[in-house]
């Protein structure tokens, strides 16, 4: 007899982005509770938690119309928050250095005129 294991929740999360990603449409959690365990093996009752989360995370969109709920998500979102975050990442750096650059030209100034001395103790 062989043992399956359950997934994860952060290989459910990747499987459920990675159904939203290829359907390409919108959902409501009754029709992602019965397509996700066909299609990706994430069990229908884990389906509302990963969704939640994922929600909670920005990952996945969601909007209330009328008394349905829906969920999507696609590739080109994705792609844009990671190029927002690269530039925000790059505009730190650059921050970062000539902060660096300031402090080391103050701590250059401060040496100038002193004279390293050796403390010795008994």
């Amino acid at each position: 007899m062989s043992k399956k294991r359950g997934l994860s929740i952060e290989e459910k999360r990747s499987k459920m982005m990675e159904l939203l990603y290829e359907k390409k449409e919108c959902f409501q959690l009754k029709e992602l509770e019965k397509i996700a365990p066909k299609e990706k093996g994430i069990t229908s009752m884990s389906v509302k938690e990963v969704v939640q989360s994922l929600v909670d995370d920005g990952m996945i969109d969601t909007d209330k119309i009328g008394t349905s709920v829906y969920f999507w998500a696609f590739p080109s979102k994705a792609l844009i928050v990671r190029k927002r975050k690269q530039d925000d990442l790059a505009i730190n750096v650059k921050e970062t250095e000539s902060k660096l650059r300031v402090c080391e030209e103050r701590l250059n100034l401060a040496r100038q005129g002193r004279e390293e001395t050796i403390i010795y103790f008994v």
